[in-house]
Formats: structure tokens, C-alpha cells, sequence
């Protein structure tokens, strides 16, 4: 479970995240989408704890991330697969973080085994992996410690479309088991077909979230074919329901599925799709609402330099 409330977050006079709040329930992968500069991956460092907030609040599991007694076995985290050290393999990459960790070494194997990184791949330096193999590896280490969150930051970056797939098929699996996945992506047809719920955010605040049905669905409407259109049209049309052409020979009609399947009946026009009408899909739900957003997203290059990390919180750990 990851709660965000209210999180806000400003450089000086520079707001990079106002008054984000969303949640990501287990059993559920969302999409938390944006454009360049959008307050992303701020967003998400803060519920990693590795920015400290201006205000509001975000908690993973209950309780801060910073609070969580060895984290990496509850949290699984990828923000940046280049942050990896280049002289070590990725076996000793994955055995280290094992030791870190405290879960057995053959876990680090089983892990290298599951991203397709046995083998030679397994021996070969870091400084010497693509981008998808740092990637890969960067998954591993989020999923060595067994978390039942993943926080997720652009991990299909250099995959190839076998690669894609496959980390669709990775994290549909560990959502199905019970799972919470906050997934930033700019692959926005692949964050469709695997995600459940999404979260738009544009110029730092959140410009809509809902679940996929909620979001992609159009508001109201059938979506009917058949096998006359002119006399589908025409049928509909009689009948008093407000009917438009789709532009691909079918009709949207702002009516229930009863009433145009009952029309169509007593007139006698057979139907060959009668279903609930769609949006365009993501990409056009995406384009709108970033369009129509208030405020411009935020320049990277005109946040003042700031650290890193935050300063340690002094406070009991309370998840063990």
C-alpha cells in the first residue's frame, strides 16, 4: 500500500509537486503518468524518502519509508538504472545487494535467472550492460528481498519489444499475487495494457486518476454495428436516440444498450457488435488533460542545486 497525501514539493519560488495525493492499493498496478518535467519522479523520490517534502505526507505500508527496518524486503525501488556501480559484475551487483539485505545468495541467482541475465550476461561488468540489461538488473535488485510494493521510475527504458513484454508479464504476475506497482512510464500503450488504475500529473499537481474503465470509458453511449449501416442509422435515428457515426462504419449512440438493441429488434436490422462505448485510449485521455493543465511543467534546469537526501529523520523504526 502507498498513500500520498497533499505531498508538495518547492524549490524557492520553483513548484515542482502541489498538493499530489493518490493511492496505490494491493492487487493493483497504477500508472503514474506525466510529461518532461511533470513532478514524476520528484513525486516519487519523496515516497522513497530520498526528497524531503515541503508538505503533506507519504507513507508506504503504513509508515514512512525512511521508518522501514531494512526496506528493500518490504519495497522494491528502481528510480535510475544507471546508478549502478560499472566495475562490478552483475552477479557480485545482485550478491552484494543479497548480503545488504540478508536473504540467502541464491536468491541472487534465481533473480538473474528470472530478468534473462544468467550466464555470461551474469559475469560481465556492468560498465559493459546496455541500458535494457541495466534495467533488467535494476528489476532484480527491486525484487531480491521478496517486497510486496514496487516503485517503479521509467523501467522500459532501452528494452527491447521482447523486454517489454516480458516485464508486462513480471509485474501483471507480482499485482495478481497480491502486489501494489507504482509504474512511471512514458510508454503509454504498455502502461495501458498492464495497469489498473492511473494518475496524471501535469505542471505538478494531479489533473486526473480513477480506475482504467473510469478514465478510458466514454462517458455515457453504445458503441453499435451492423450489418446495414444506412438502415442501422436510420432505425436509431426514428427511434429518437441520438446517434453518431464513429468513423469506421459504426455508431455512438447516447443511449442504453437495451434501447438500441430493442430499436434495432422491432425493425428488424441485425446487429453485429453492441457494446459500451470507449475514449480514444490513454494516449488522447494523456494529450487532453496535459493540454488543458494549469501551469507549465517545471524546468529541471531552474531548480536551484539542491542535496540529494534528505537528513535522517530521528524516529523508531516501526516496520519490521
Amino acid at each position: 500500500m502507498i498513500d500520498v497525501a497533499h505531498l508538495s514539493k518547492r524549490y524557492r519560488e520553483v513548484a515542482a509537486v502541489d498538493d499530489v495525493s493518490f493511492r496505490c492499493a494491493p492487487g493493483t498496478v497504477t500508472g503514474f503518468l506525466g510529461p518532461n518535467g511533470a513532478g514524476k519522479s520528484t513525486t516519487m523520490r519523496m515516497v522513497c524518502g530520498l526528497t524531503l517534502p515541503s508538505a503533506g505526507t507519504a507513507t508506504v505500508l503504513g509508515v514512512p519509508y525512511r521508518r522501514i527496518a531494512n526496506p528493500g524486503r518490504h519495497v522494491g525501488v528502481l528510480l535510475d538504472a544507471a546508478a549502478q556501480h560499472p566495475g562490478r559484475t552483475g552477479r557480485e551487483t545482485l550478491g552484494l545487494t543479497a548480503q545488504v539485505l540478508g536473504v540467502d545468495q541464491s536468491r541472487a541467482t534465481e533473480m538473474l535467472d528470472r530478468v534473462g541475465l544468467s550466464g555470461k550476461a551474469a559475469r560481465r561488468r556492468v560498465g559493459g550492460y546496455s541500458l535494457g540489461m541495466r534495467q533488467r538488473l535494476g528489476i532484480a535488485q527491486a525484487l531480491i528481498g521478496d517486497p510486496s510494493v514496487l516503485i517503479l521510475d521509467e523501467p522500459a527504458n532501452g528494452l527491447d519489444p521482447e523486454g517489454i513484454f516480458w516485464m508486462r508479464s513480471l509485474l501483471r504476475e507480482f499485482a495478481d499475487r497480491g502486489g501494489a506497482v507504482l509504474l512511471s512510464s512514458h510508454l503509454l500503450r504498455e502502461v495501458e495494457a498492464v495497469a489498473d488504475r492511473f494518475v496524471v500529473i501535469a505542471g505538478g499537481r494531479i489533473v486526473a486518476q480513477g480506475s482504467k474503465a473510469d478514465l478510458l470509458t466514454a462517458p455515457g453511449g453504445v458503441l453499435v454495428r451492423g450489418l446495414d449501416a444506412a438502415a442501422l442509422h436510420g432505425t436509431l435515428a426514428a427511434a429518437g436516440l441520438p446517434v453518431r457515426p464513429d468513423g469506421a462504419g459504426a455508431f455512438v449512440v447516447d443511449a442504453p444498450a437495451e434501447a438500441v438493441g430493442r430499436a434495432a429488434a422491432a425493425a428488424g436490422v441485425v446487429l453485429t457488435e453492441l457494446r459500451q462505448a470507449t475514449g480514444g485510449g490513454l494516449e488522447e485521455l494523456f494529450l487532453t488533460l496535459t493540454a488543458e493543465a494549469p501551469g507549465a511543467p517545471v524546468n529541471p534546469a531552474a531548480i536551484p542545486a539542491t542535496p540529494p537526501f534528505a537528513p535522517p529523520v530521528p524516529a523508531q523504526e516501526t516496520l519490521k
